[in-house]
């Protein structure tokens, strides 16, 4: 049974050869059993278990690019004609759709909202979070992105009035028109801490403004969290790089899938994600990685998309508490079994569901899962592209949610202890909105039941602490003595910054002390927020493991190898920075805690740590030292220039770090200076260490040597009459980029007619319906894609395989072997054609084995070596073939 996936871009064009405690992994597991569908539009391989059946096709969800789903089962979609590449506005929307009687069939479909480029939406509700796109009515130019709410009160399937704005500009406008939104700001998710957590793309943001009027900027891409009311917006953590979605367990564990880097060595990384850790992405994770929370896997090539935490009861218990990720790149949905590593994970990854070009996935809370595809609709969209599948285990019945708005208070406090994550949101948000003094008082008894399971106890915590505000501390304060809520108590605590300043700080220097590691993270997170100079000693009696060494110099450091012993450290030292420990950092120098307090000084830009670091170094005797003093001072001679969202680092940047735009500041004259002195003073040895202190840390001190010169790479410019005749851009730049300079470019139909040849285009393919039977026809490929897909289909040849085309291995008596694709079959005979052209002819009983594989025939970077003209020729020739 051959594959389908759901597009025909790649088979038009074989152009060559391709040779916690949550969940514990079992040691040998048993295999597992897919399911393949015969006919689309639907997902083509599922675990046995489940069943999956098409919900809504393009006519009603074309391009869909996100979705989420009611509790009580109302799917809205977000329909994105204008892509993650296109520019017009006005082609975008929110689609509710209703299955009222539950026969996996839309009964009832409304335009809920009109919205540009919308990329995350959380159902609440009778509210409707959505993030998107805004466009400026006088220009027609994107103006940045924007969170959202949309109400709905009647529950007609349209929203009352226009949105309320939550968050404005989380976007740069400057690449939302030049690029589209292809690294902008995407999914969103709520915890049941009660806060919006935001995937922010590494276009990151300037100024961007909450409800209190509150800005914040970011450079790069990280998570950012807020109120859903529109307050309190803040960094979560930084250094990803183009994020999609966030996944949240009901211990508030968060997980991501991130981006690959076009082939510069960073790759999807699935990573937990520790409140103010830093990632890495893109100064850090090459020369510096000893510096940053590394991911827990890499995993080669990719594009991750949506993210679901599945907590539901409903679900075989295989698939039930794991992280479902889902990779457009890779049209595969992945489950990830993790095992608790300290105060982290180890995680192994599992397929799961396949489905071309997967955008996000959801549940609502009577257990049914929908799961969006882009299903080929190109980077610009496609009216006829896309769908919507449901999932439901075989074994499920339909038990209905009906809803909380006439619940009373108890009833809603019940649903804190369901086993549905999916519940427990919905009853608590509607407790919260309605009986605000009665929430706290129903959820803290849950809270201190110790007969309760562990997420139950969690979710009364989280919940006693949005009602309470500050009036709950001394009952928190009290949560925190007992060992197994201890974590969520500190948690708790610190999680509102307005608050934290009548916050005790005893219970986290305590907690510093605990024998867990996840104790201990929450109470040195609690620290960092809570501000306080007295915190400075816990934190810099945090040791720092064996691991926190720098990279030899010309190798990459482990960026995506799990290290649970660095974590504690790294946290203490961005709590030592957030409280600005500059006078106990500098009195640690030279102590048991030197190694911490020069690691936190590398972050200090104050003029109090310059003059210090040269103290310490004048009264230094051990040579060991005084070289990890001279290095801290190298980091501290330049600082990353304030972000102004004026520029971008590109979709491959300059990964050297420390810094990406590095710029002087007050102190540099002082740390010139003294390293100066010191550099005059050394032999050669002494010499070659400033020279490769120069070159590591970037300075630009030219009588120090050592540094190669690298010029700062800029967004792409696409200059026609400079690169028309320039080799090897294809393979020089990334899809994206190489979209939109072919989008500029008209080519020459004849010049591509020659390419066709050379490229060795006509081993597989024909473009006359008289020449013999080859590959997938090309005759007609401009009747049935655009100039976009069929460049897609030659730089992502596995993204999709048309039926009938999938490379298959035939193995014959005598045990050979031969790869290609079918050109011909019948009862008695098979005719294969490998890569060459060469056609093989087998009897079928011949034939011992026969393997269909996942890839196109076609590798990746056949086009590697022409220019934007040659490739934008080639496109061209295709478009015309319309026989």
């Amino acid at each position: 049974m051959l594959k389908i996936y759901l597009s025909v871009l790649s088979a038009f064009l074989l152009l060559g050869w391709n040779s916690l405690y949550l969940q514990q992994s079992p040691s040998s597991e048993p295999a597992r059993v897919f399911t393949k569908a015969d006919s689309l539009p639907n997902a083509a391989s599922w675990p046995a278990e489940l069943n999956i059946t098409h919900f809504a096709g393009p006519d009603l969800t074309p391009s869909p690019a996100c979705l989420a789903v009611a509790a009580t089962g109302e799917v809205y979609v977000g329909v994105d004609m204008i892509g993650s590449l296109g520019k017009d506005p006005g082609k975008g929307s929110i689609v509710r759709l209703v299955d009222s009687n539950n026969d996996g069939k839309v009964d009832q479909h409304t335009t809920f909202a009109k919205v540009d480029d919308p990329r995350g939406i959380i159902s609440q509700g009778d509210q409707l979070f959505v993030l998107h796109t805004t466009f400026s009515k006088e220009t027609g130019k994107a103006s940045g992105m924007d969170l959202v709410v949309f109400e709905d009160k009647n529950h007609d399937g349209i929203a009352d009035g226009p949105s309320k704005p939550l968050i404005q500009g989380v976007s740069s406008p400057k690449f939302l028109q030049s690029r589209g939104t292809d690294h902008a700001t995407n999914g969103i998710r709520m915890g049941i801490d009660g806060w919006i957590y935001i995937a922010v793309g590494d276009f990151g943001f300037h100024d961007a403004v909450d409800r209190s009027g509150k800005k914040l900027t970011q450079l790069g891409g990280g998570i950012v969290r807020v109120r859903p009311d529109g307050t309190e917006m803040e960094v979560y953590t930084h250094g990803m790089r183009n994020i999609y979605d966030v996944a949240i367990d009901p211990y508030m564990n968060i997980f991501t899938r991130d981006n690959t880097n076009d082939g510069g060595g960073w790759n999807i990384r699935f990573s937990n994600q520790i409140q103010s850790g830093e990632y890495g992405y893109p100064v850090l994770f090459k020369n510096f990685t000893e510096e940053m929370i590394p991911a827990l896997i890499d995993l080669g090539g990719g594009s991750g998309t949506g993210s679901l935490f599945m907590d539901d009861p409903t679900w075989p218990a295989k698939y039930n508490r794991v992280p479902m990720m889902a990779d457009w790149g890779r049209s595969q949905i992945y489950v990830h079994r993790l095992t608790a590593d300290a105060a982290s994970f180890d995680q192994k990854e599992e397929e799961f569901i396949k489905l071309a070009q997967v955008t996000d996935l959801d549940i609502d809370a009577s257990g049914r899962v929908y799961l969006a595809a882009w299903d080929g609709a190109g980077y610009s969209g496609n009216p006829n592209k896309g769908f919507v599948v449901r999932a439901i285990p075989k074994d499920w019945n339909y038990k209905p949610f009906k809803g909380v708005k006439n619940s009373s208070a108890k009833a809603l406090a019940a649903l804190l202890k369901s086993e549905s994550a999916v519940q427990r949101l919905a009853g608590q948000q509607e407790l919260l909105a309605r009986f605000p003094k009665g929430a706290a008082k129903l959820s803290l008894k849950i809270a201190q039941d110790k007969s309760l399971p562990l997420y139950v106890r969690v979710a009364g915590i989280y919940t006693y602490a949005q009602a309470s505000g500050k009036n709950g501390f001394n009952d928190l304060v009290k949560l925190s003595e007992e060992n197994d809520v201890r974590e969520f108590a500190l948690r708790a605590l610190a999680d509102r910054k307005p608050n934290v300043a009548q916050v005790p700080i005893e219970p986290f220097l305590k907690g510093m002390k605990d024998a867990s590691p996840r104790v201990q993270i929450a109470a040195t997170v609690g620290l960092g927020r809570i501000g306080r100079a007295e915190a400075a000693q816990s934190l810099l009696e945090v040791k720092v493991p064996a691991s926190f060494v720098s990279p030899a110099k010309g190798t990459e450091g482990p960026h995506a190898t799990p290290n649970s012993a660095i974590i504690p450290a790294h946290i203490a030292v961005r709590s030592l920075v957030a409280i600005n420990a500059v006078d106990a950092c500098v009195q640690a120098i030279g102590t048991e805690n030197s190694t911490i307090a020069l690691w936190a000084l590398r972050y200090m830009h104050d003029p109090k740590a310059v003059s210090a670091l040269i103290a310490a170094y004048e009264k230094a005797t051990d040579e060991k030292l005084k070289g990890q003093i001279l290095t801290t001072l190298g980091r501290l001679y330049k600082v990353e220039a304030p972000y102004d969202g004026s520029w971008w680092w590109s979709t491959r940047p300059d990964t050297h770090g420390p810094y990406y735009k590095a710029v002087t500041w007050e102190s540099s004259d002082a740390i010139k200076g003294f390293l100066m002195q010191q550099w005059t003073k050394a032999d050669d040895n002494g010499k070659k260490f400033f020279a490769d202190l120069n070159g590591r840390q970037r300075m630009g001190i030219d009588e120090f040597g050592g540094e190669d010169i690298v010029v700062e790479k800029q967004e792409l410019k696409i200059d026609l009459s400079k690169i028309s005749n320039k080799k090897g851009q294809i393979g020089e730049n990334s899809i994206e980029d190489v979209m939109l300079a072919i989008a500029r470019i008209p080519g020459d139909a004849a010049a591509g007619k020659l390419l066709f040849t050379k490229q060795g285009c006509v081993a597989c393919h024909s473009i006359n319906k008289n020449g013999p039977l080859k590959g997938p026809y090309m005759g007609q490929i401009g009747s049935i894609m655009n100039r976009e897909q069929i460049a897609e289909s030659i730089l992502k040849p596995n993204a999709s395989i048309s039926q009938g085309f999938a490379s298959v291995l035939i193995t014959t008596k005598g045990d050979q072997s031969y790869m290609g694709f079918v050109s011909e079959e019948s009862a008695e005979k098979l005719v294969l054609r490998d890569i060459t052209g060469a056609v093989y002819t087998f009897k079928m009983s011949d034939i011992t084995s026969r393997k269909e594989l996942e890839n196109s025939m076609m590798p990746p970077g056949l086009a590697n070596e022409l220019s934007y003209e040659e490739f934008a020729s080639l496109i061209t020739f295709l478009y015309e073939q319309k026989k």
